[in-house]
């Protein structure tokens, strides 16, 4: 009966010494306060009180970073948030090298979209995405590595403009339609006298061509208009009347 405290002792140091790490889990390992390596997936024996276990998991993380206010390039206020994808590639740098690895991969991307997003324009910054989104993921990545993290992508989730901001896009967005528009009427009409200069020139090398190009005309306004009089007048007549006034 004496030896029952001491049995009940014994098995609750050795339950609490088994560890079990998943397989997208790694444990860190401190001895007297001294790295001793990193251990995992599986079962694993942490001794208490003298080891120590940081338990990390390396799967991907996505962290949402918050809206951030940042003022474009061209002096614009806008609010923009982000995403990034990131995992522990090695568990040793994530617990000796920095606090909380998590909180400042956080604060990390803030300061780096501010910085990041306040040296380009607002045009670029809505339509040259993928770029920016490289030269995120490139500087975060840098900061991040001594801490053993691997950032594998940024995203800017979205951009929020002021009102009056998204009136004059849209003003400038109708401005540039109109334009097109002029243009396209401008290059039909363009064509549009190039053919008739051709087919001129196909009629004056056969002087009948015009006549007949006169009866099909009247035929189809003939056909639109049945209540239409036409009285055709030959043009050799109308060039004998101009002759004789002249």
């Amino acid at each position: 009966m004496a030896l029952t405290p001491l049995l009940i002792i014994i098995v609750v140091v050795i339950f609490s010494a088994v560890k079990v790490l998943k397989e997208y889990e790694r444990g860190v390992i401190l001895t007297f306060g001294r790295f001793t390596g990193v251990k995992g997936p599986g079962l694993i024996i942490v001794i208490p009180g003298i080891q120590q276990m940081f338990r990390l998991s390396t799967r991907v993380v996505v962290l949402d970073v918050p809206p951030q206010d940042i003022i474009t390039k061209d002096n614009i206020s806008v609010k923009v948030n982000a995403v990034v994808y990131f995992r522990v590639l090695n568990p040793q740098d994530a617990v000796l090298n920095v606090e909380n690895y998590m909180y400042a991969t956080s604060q990390i991307a803030q300061t780096t979209l501010r910085s990041i997003l306040g040296q380009v324009d607002l045009d670029d910054l809505l339509s040259n995405r993928d770029k920016i989104n490289s030269d995120l993921q490139t500087i975060i990545d840098q900061h991040t590595e001594p801490w053993g993290i691997k950032v594998s992508s940024v995203e800017v989730k979205n951009v929020d403009l002021p009102q009056d901001m998204q009136r004059v896009i849209a003003r400038q967005a109708e401005a540039e339609r109109e334009r097109r528009a002029k243009v396209i009427h401008a290059e039909g009409e363009l064509q549009a006298a190039e053919k008739i200069s051709q087919a001129a020139n196909i009629i004056g090398q056969n002087p009948a061509g015009i006549q007949l190009r006169y009866l099909q005309t009247l035929t189809e306004i003939a056909t639109e208009k049945n209540s239409t009089i036409l009285f055709p007048i030959p043009m050799d007549m109308m060039n004998l009347l101009l002759k004789k006034e002249k």
